[in-house]
Order: C-alpha cells, then sequence, then structure tokens
C-alpha cells in the first residue's frame, strides 16, 4: 500500500510536471511571432533574432556547396545519432532485464513524438514565412523550403531537444554529449538559412520541456524505489552470515 509520503512524493513530481510544461508553454508563446488567426503569412523582417540571423547568413554566404550540403547533412545526423544512442539504450534495458531503463525509453520515444505533433501544430496555427523568404538581401546556402512549410517552430530543434534532455534525465553521464547534439542541431539549421534563431530556441524549449514533463514522475519515483531497494539489499546483506 502507498504511504502517505510515497503519495506526496508523487504528488510533488506530478505538479512540478506541469509547472514545468506551463513554464514551456509561456516560453514558447513569449518567442512566437503572433500569426494567431491572421489568414496571411506572417513574415518577421525586424528584431533580435533578424540581426542576429543577417549576422550569421553573412559569415557563410560564400561558402562552398560542398560545404553548405556538410552543414545540412551534419544537421540531419545529429538526430540520427540521437535516435540511435536511444534505441540502444532501450535495447541494453531490454538485455538486462532493467523494466524501469525500458520503460524510460518508451516515455522519452512517446515525449518526442508528441513534442513533434505540437510543434506541427504550432506551424499551422503562427504561419511563419522562413528567414530565407521573408528578408531581402539574403540566401539560405540551402535550398529555401517551399511556402507553406512554415518556419515557427524548429522540428528539427524540438527533436533534438526532445531526446537529448529525455537521455540526459535517464543517463546523466550522456548529457554533455546529447545536450552538445541538440544544440549542435538547432545551430546547424540557422547556419544554413533555414530557420531565425528564436524558431530552434522555441523548438529546443517545446521538446525539452514537454519529454521532462513526461519522464520526470515516472523517472523519480523509479529512481527514489531504486534507492529503497538498495537500501533494502544492503541491510539484508549486512545481516547475512559472514558480515
Amino acid at each position: 500500500m502507498e504511504t502517505h509520503s510515497q503519495k506526496n512524493f508523487r504528488v510533488t513530481r506530478l505538479l512540478g510536471s506541469v509547472a514545468l510544461l506551463g513554464a514551456g508553454a509561456g516560453a514558447t508563446a513569449w518567442l512566437s511571432p503572433g500569426g494567431l488567426g491572421e489568414a496571411d503569412a506572417t513574415e518577421v523582417t525586424k528584431g533580435a533574432s533578424v540581426s542576429a540571423y543577417r549576422s550569421v547568413a553573412g559569415a557563410v554566404a560564400d561558402v562552398p556547396a560542398w560545404m553548405a550540403s556538410l552543414l545540412e547533412a551534419a544537421g540531419e545526423g545529429t538526430l540520427v545519432i540521437l535516435g540511435l544512442l536511444l534505441v540502444r539504450l532501450c535495447w541494453t534495458a531490454v538485455r538486462r532485464k532493467d523494466a524501469a531503463g525500458a520503460a524510460g525509453a518508451v516515455l522519452i520515444g512517446v515525449g518526442t513524438v508528441a513534442a513533434y505533433a505540437i510543434s506541427e501544430a504550432l506551424k499551422l496555427v503562427v504561419d511563419e514565412e522562413r528567414p530565407c523568404r521573408a528578408l531581402r538581401g539574403v540566401e539560405a546556402i540551402t535550398e529555401c523550403p517551399p511556402t507553406g512549410d512554415w518556419s515557427f517552430p524548429s522540428n528539427h530543434a524540438t527533436l533534438a531537444a526532445a531526446l537529448a534532455v529525455g537521455l540526459a534525465m535517464l543517463r546523466p553521464r550522456l548529457a554533455t554529449l546529447t545536450l552538445s547534439l541538440a544544440g549542435a542541431a538547432a545551430l546547424l539549421r540557422v547556419l544554413v538559412g533555414v530557420h531565425y534563431p528564436h524558431d530552434v530556441l522555441a523548438g529546443a524549449i517545446l521538446g525539452g520541456t514537454v519529454v521532462a514533463a513526461v519522464l520526470l514522475p515516472p523517472h523519480a519515483v523509479g529512481a527514489r524505489s531504486g534507492r529503497w531497494t538498495a537500501r533494502s539489499r544492503g541491510r539484508t546483506a549486512l545481516r547475512a552470515p559472514g558480515w
């Protein structure tokens, strides 16, 4: 039977997840350029994000075509690596009969899919035109997505941050690697010219907070249960003959 302290612990973690989702939603809304209820596409042509985008675009404007292709491939590669890390984590947990680890990997996948779905819904609501179409005198070093393939928030940043945060929570020793890959994925989308900085920042916040909110309660409960089990085993071992 669940004790009072266990119940309070679970409720606290659930409230923490709700607060985390609220904070993520507020930050994403603050970064949004608007567009709700407007029939026309939203074009962002002023502000700090535009200035940063122009600076980045100017810095990479003269790179050769092969470098542009390499940067675009690297952006896709970050997602592949993060996905493979999740698969490996899940497979290792299953092979070792680690139910908590396998469940955590599944929850990361569920949270990532949910974050992606939310990002797609936001694109349809905000209708933000890609910077490589909205800004005059600036060109992307890769092919600019067509009109209707909206910019806010960045799907790549959403997916990368969701996977990275989930993996870091489940296996903290991977945090440096996964979070660095997520940062690289977001930066590369700006470098190739298909997103504003605020697009990738919003995507990263969205992906990270959704997965953290999905993973936090069971992960915390599992970790606490693991500590209780370890302590119990330790006490049993100390009472065993020969100790």
